[in-house]
């Protein structure tokens, strides 16, 4: 009879420590990674995933389990990867990071993508864009414009890959738009366009006009007149108030400095751009200010710069902010949803706030409430 109890217990812890497994596989989440490891981005891949593991050890949960995969930056790696994940019941990725990646990524139904772009163009249903996009980016220019009342806006928009992001942004932010323009981005070109944009002959033409009917006139002050309308480029006011200007580098630079040859000054003028994650090159330009552009929260940023450099001895990249969040975003999910619908809550909109800032999904992105900065007299101020 003990021998028999003895076997029946046995069975019974049998039973129990399977089903204590069963239940902790059920509550594990399985998330693959999809970053560049090897190849000229392997730098940026390697920053990115060293992110999501500290995140994973800061929210202090060991049910979410990382699978990190090579995609190269090639889209036929991408694909067959997120086939692997597939087969391995992963339903919810991270990555790819490159628009480029997500070209086959249609095929793979079962999983969504929260990749690191910021393009939001022709997404598949599957796939959602994380990046800083321009509708974010614009929604703070617009609360800036009205803040200040500047009623005639220009758009400059260099012809790129990224000026239909543009443009959908500035269609989806309702944005008071007085004129907008595209420009080429080849130095020799650019010029010449933005002295027909700002009507910079006919300025130019009113001021030798006006200093020829100086000279000619009576007045006994003349040749100081003539000497302050010398040291002016035109003479005329343009008809917009603010130029937004959607270019980044050495060619927002080239931009600006084209503007003040034609006497467009951002001393009389507003001068706005997109995101430049705090462009410490911007600082030292102090001829191009003051200038203004809407970015992530610069302190949260610090933090986790320096929190990111204590543990791995160098400094992130900004998309490693974005992976955290995103660790943390799915955290917060989990502890909403069943491990099989947390994917599903990307679907809908839903309200978050993260290192970033706040920033909500909808229609397959993410979109963020941006600070917005100053850079003058070579100090970079928060207005809002």
């Amino acid at each position: 009879m003990n021998k028999f109890f003895k076997i029946l217990f046995s069975l019974f812890l049998v039973l129990l420590f399977e089903t204590s497994i069963s239940h902790s596989e059920e509550k594990r989440i399985k998330i693959g990674v999809l970053v560049p490891l090897s190849g000229e981005n392997a730098s940026l891949g390697k920053q990115i995933l060293n992110s999501i593991r500290m995140a994973l050890i800061d929210i202090k949960n060991n049910d979410i389990e990382i699978y990190p995969k090579d995609t190269r930056s090639d889209p036929d790696i991408t694909l067959r990867s997120a086939l692997e994940f597939e087969k391995m019941g992963i339903s919810l990725v991270i990555g790819p990071v490159f628009y480029k990646n997500l070209l086959f990524l249609d095929k793979v139904n079962s999983i969504t993508f929260l990749s690191l772009t910021n393009k939001t163009l022709d997404l598949h249903k599957n796939i959602i864009s994380s990046g800083i996009n321009s509708s974010s980016q614009l929604n703070t220019i617009k609360k800036f414009l009205e803040k200040n009342d500047i009623k005639k806006t220009i758009f400059l928009i260099p012809n790129s890959n990224y000026d239909l992001e543009v443009k959908k942004g500035i269609k989806k932010s309702k944005i008071k738009l007085f004129k907008q323009y595209n420009y080429d981005i080849d130095p020799t070109k650019l010029t010449k366009q933005i002295e027909k944009i700002t009507n910079y002959g006919i300025r130019k033409q009113n001021l030798l006009d006006e200093i020829s009917r100086v000279e000619k006139s009576d007045d006994p002050n003349k040749e100081k007149i003539i000497e302050n309308l010398e040291k002016k480029y035109t003479l005329g006011k343009v008809k917009f108030d603010s130029v937004v200007i959607a270019d980044f580098d050495e060619s927002l630079k080239s931009v600006v400095t084209s503007l003040l040859y034609t006497d467009v000054s951002p001393r009389n003028k507003f001068i706005i751009t997109l995101n430049q994650w705090f462009d410490e090159s911007l600082l030292k330009e102090k001829n191009l200010q003051p200038i203004y552009y809407p970015s992530i929260n610069k302190q949260n940023l610090d933090d986790f710069t320096d929190k990111f450099f204590k543990k791995f001895n160098y400094k992130p990249n900004y998309l490693s902010l974005l992976s955290y969040d995103l660790i943390g975003l799915i955290y917060y999910l989990s502890l909403k949803n069943e491990t099989l619908e947390i994917s599903k809550s990307f679907k809908t909109q839903n309200t978050f706030k993260g290192k970033i800032g706040v920033f909500e999904i909808k229609d397959n992105k993410i979109n963020h409430q941006l600070n917005f900065y100053e850079i003058n007299d070579g100090k970079l101020k928060e207005i809002f």
